[in-house]
């Protein structure tokens, strides 16, 4: 059972891993838990598959056990504090914070390892870098239509994540996951990526591979403790005046929107993942199926619009990629999907509300 990778592909990717000697990884803006967990899986099987005690090895990494090869994780910019704990976080490099050191790091890779993006322009100015470097890429998605930017491709949409994938990868070229740390962070991406197990999660052979985990040492109720209860006064406080002040319901097509301005989010003291969830709370309503969230960022230097961050969530046989996909430069699962608009608040609101009845049922 489980997702079926192409033997040839299999060979190829084990082929590269074998040879190369800088290696970088990296996934999307604005990382998530399936993000984090499918990037620092493969950072750590990297670390675990092709360790070698040398004092010599220049490597990100446990100093235990260091790697005679050059090894980072690059993620576009800040992921939520709430990942702090996730084994190998500690190592990441941040490009919006960095970005001198983490072009010379792109500039010198032979391999590039990719997770949780379809399109190079999805991990910001870190894809035109990559782009320019040769160097071969192996992706590792779960999102409709990739582009063509990758040497080796593993996308499935049918996954339930891009960790469930790795996981596949990792068991296909006979690898056992018997590390706890690898295991954890791909547990952590079927958690998060399948939004507690509520949705694109009821295949039986995920369930099968969650016990692998758990056998491996996953401690499931700590992660979800350590993702979902440590919330701060501030967001607490957000999503009551988000639920209470800014949730729109449209009765007669089943269907919600919540919309945080720049200046309100700044009310609360916003930081990085304190909506996260959100759009899936009013599915809690009794008769609504489809929930869409707004949130606005400020324009940054050289972008006269604020950029509006859009999250879509359904339920049961009713998708909300072809929306997300057609009408907001976006997409993702049937049920769970995101989108993005540089314009403003107001003239977003305007096109969702110009469009929904085409897409909601």
């Amino acid at each position: 059972m489980g997702i079926e990778l192409d033997k040839g592909l299999l060979a190829r990717a084990q082929e590269l891993l074998a040879s190369a000697q800088k290696i970088v990884i990296h996934t999307h803006m604005a990382p998530d838990g399936d993000a984090m967990g499918s990037a620092l899986a493969l950072y750590h099987f990297v670390i675990d598959r092709f360790a070698k005690k040398s004092e010599s090895a220049n490597v990100v990494g446990p100093q235990s056990e260091p790697v005679a090869r050059q090894l980072h994780v690059i993620v576009p910019n800040t992921f939520p504090a709430f990942f702090n704990w996730m084994p190998g976080a500690q190592d990441i490099l941040i490009y919006e914070k960095d970005s001198k050191l983490c072009d010379q790091l792109i500039s010198d890779a032979d391999l590039f390892l990719c997770t949780d993006f379809n399109d190079a322009k999805r991990i910001g100015p870190i894809g035109e870098k990559m782009l320019l470097n040769p160097a071969p890429k192996i992706l590792f998605d779960h999102h409709l239509n990739p582009t063509d930017f990758a040497d080796v491709l593993f996308s499935f949409p049918e996954a339930s994540s891009s960790c469930e994938i790795v996981y596949d990868f990792l068991k296909s070229i006979a690898y056992q996951v018997q590390n706890t740390e690898i295991a954890t962070c791909i547990y952590t991406g079927l958690m998060t990526d399948t939004g507690n197990f509520q949705y694109n999660s009821s295949r039986c052979d995920l369930y099968e591979i969650i016990a692998d985990l758990i056998r491996a040492g996953v401690k499931k109720d700590e992660i979800y403790d350590s993702v979902f209860n440590q919330y701060s006064i501030d967001r607490v406080r957000l999503t009551g005046y988000a639920l209470y002040r800014k949730m729109r319901i449209y009765p007669e097509h089943h269907l919600a929107l919540i919309t945080l301005s720049a200046d309100e989010l700044d009310q609360y003291h916003y930081q990085v993942g304190d909506t996260e969830g959100l759009v899936n709370m009013p599915l809690q309503i009794s008769d609504v199926y489809y929930s869409v969230f707004m949130r606005e960022e400020r324009p940054k230097p050289g972008t006269p619009k604020p950029r509006i961050r859009i999250s879509f969530r359904s339920q049961g046989d009713r998708p909300v990629n072809i929306w997300a996909s057609e009408v907001f430069h976006g997409g993702g699962h049937a049920n769970a999907s995101g989108g993005e608009l540089f314009a403003s608040l107001q003239q977003a609101v305007q096109l969702f509300e110009k469009t929904y009845k085409q897409y909601v049922k």
